[in-house]
């Protein structure tokens, strides 16, 4: 069981006797449970090593498949050390957000093979 430690807002030592252990795992689920109340569909935690999507990122952006999006290949060696980004970064919270209205009649053949929308 992993812990980290919660302090009153009265300590400025954030191990003091006062501290209390918070419980990772319950702390992922209430993180996950209040991305789902705000509407997101998915909420997702992750470690900071992406290092085993080095290459993928680096083919990417070779094929040019990011296209006009010049952010994603400004920084990369920030996007795979996220605490060089933001110091003493521990985890990645990503959310995901449908933005396709449930009653898009337009969207009706997005499942048909034979059919495109353009």
């Amino acid at each position: 069981m992993s812990f980290i430690y919660s302090t009153d807002s009265n300590s400025t030592d954030s191990f003091s006797s006062s501290s209390t252990p918070v419980d990772l795992a319950v702390l992922a689920n209430h993180i996950k449970a209040w991305g789902m109340a705000l509407g997101f569909q998915q909420v997702g935690i992750s470690d900071i090593d992406v290092s085993a999507h080095k290459t993928m990122l680096e083919d990417y952006l070779a094929k040019g498949f990011h296209g006009n999006m010049d952010y994603l290949a400004r920084n990369v060696n920030k996007r795979l050390t996220p605490d060089e980004l933001h110091p003493n970064t521990c985890r990645i919270i990503s959310v995901r957000m449908n933005y396709l209205p449930p009653d898009a009649q337009f969207a009706n053949n997005l499942k048909n093979h034979k059919q495109a929308y353009i």
